[in-house]
């Protein structure tokens, strides 16, 4: 398959923040009273924009959570993430070769605030392959699962969805890259990938080095 242009999410994918990012929500979450598991938080808002999310979270724990609240998370989760970050294992090579080949038709298209996103790439030095043509989740009518991001983002590559490959980690961006038309490729480093494969995604690879291999 040849595409004419690369759409990367973010988190899971150009950057190992998940892990980071679920232990202070998890912490947060605890001091409301709704204590979970790592596996549980991670499982339950991965991959999702926790705005979105803000009624499950009043359910669970009996409290409203407002524009404050969502502050203070953002607050104590970049802080983290400025500490903490690294780099997904061979993405910087990844990026490098792919943005070479496509003739720089990649693009960052994220569920997360532009701050988060566009500080990530900062902090583990891929912001040049990406500036801009960063696209957030937070900017368009509707975020992950839903394709507005991606189409957002193949819009101004001046490119058909349907001429596009995306790289994604979650179900959830599975779902939105699958929604847009493009083409997706899931990482899975840690498992067989099943559930990315049955909402959609057309390969699943377990290393960024292997990437190129399928987008050159």
């Amino acid at each position: 398959m040849k595409f004419e242009a690369v759409l990367f999410d973010c988190d899971g994918v150009l950057v190992d923040s998940e892990p980071i990012t679920s232990a202070v929500l998890r912490e947060m979450l605890g001091e409301l009273g709704w204590h979970l598991s790592a596996e549980e938080c991670m499982q339950m808002f991965v991959g999702k924009a926790l705005k979105d999310e803000v009624v499950m979270i009043a359910a669970h724990t009996g409290r409203a959570v407002d524009a404050t609240w969502l502050t203070h998370f953002q607050q104590r989760r970049n802080a983290a993430l400025l500490e903490q970050l690294t780099a997904i294992p061979h993405i910087h090579d990844a990026v490098h070769r792919i943005h070479a080949h496509h003739d720089a038709r990649i693009a960052c298209a994220s569920g997360a605030d532009r701050f988060k996103v566009e500080m990530q790439l900062h902090k583990v030095g891929l912001m040049d392959y990406f500036e801009g043509r960063i696209f957030s989740g937070y900017e368009t009518p509707r975020s992950k699962p839903f394709p507005d991001v991606y189409l957002a983002a193949a819009e101004a590559l001046r490119v058909p969805p349907e001429r596009c490959a995306v790289v994604e980690d979650t179900v959830t961006g599975v779902t939105a890259g699958v929604a847009a038309g493009a083409v997706v490729f899931a990482y899975a480093p840690q498992g067989d990938g099943a559930a990315l494969r049955e909402a959609g995604a057309v390969e699943i690879f377990a290393s960024m080095a292997d990437l190129p291999l399928l987008m050159c």
